[in-house]
């Protein structure tokens, strides 16, 4: 994983990538509980101060808990399954080191990357983001291939089409 200096540095970057209608109304959150053991964490994207997605340190419970399924049922380890992935994808089941990679890959990325990448908060972080122009935000709402992914994604680019006025059949 990458390494940084801070949240609240993390923080700014994320937010000064926020795209101008959804400034404001998009933040982050995100912290560590360093006395618990094993300094668990959550964190957050919220909106007008409600959480809409969260990543929590039980998330990782739940994905071992797939892992060690997996690992009886087949002998395999591989949390890279794509049967996995997709369950994990589906109900979020992120947790807040899940987003912290996400958002250090995504502020290291070439934006087309980001928008197109496997990893959903990547795209979410993606869709919120002001180098996504007007033009690219028309086709990929024609294109309609974001009602496949799962309601906590899809809930960004609907947002993100209602800010700019694009609105959705």
């Amino acid at each position: 994983m990458y390494h940084y200096k801070s949240w609240s540095g993390l923080n700014k970057r994320l937010s000064d990538f926020l795209c101008e209608p959804l400034k404001g109304r998009i933040t982050y959150f995100f912290t560590r509980y360093h006395k618990v053991h094993d300094s668990y964490g959550r964190a957050a994207i919220r909106l007008d101060g409600k959480e809409s997605v969260w990543f929590s340190w039980i998330e990782l419970y739940r994905q071992e808990n797939d892992l060690h399924n997996l690992w009886k049922e087949t002998g395999r380890w591989k949390p890279d399954d794509p049967d996995l992935q997709a369950k994990w994808e589906q109900n979020g089941t992120y947790c807040d080191m899940d987003f912290l990679h996400s958002a250090l890959s995504f502020i290291r990325m070439p934006f087309h990357e980001a928008i197109e990448h496997k990893d959903p908060i990547i795209r979410v972080l993606a869709v919120i983001d002001r180098r996504l122009g007007k033009r690219t935000l028309q086709r990929i709402h024609a294109e309609k291939k974001f009602v496949s992914y799962p309601q906590w994604v899809r809930q960004f680019y609907e947002l993100r089409f209602a800010a700019e006025g694009i609105c959705r059949e």
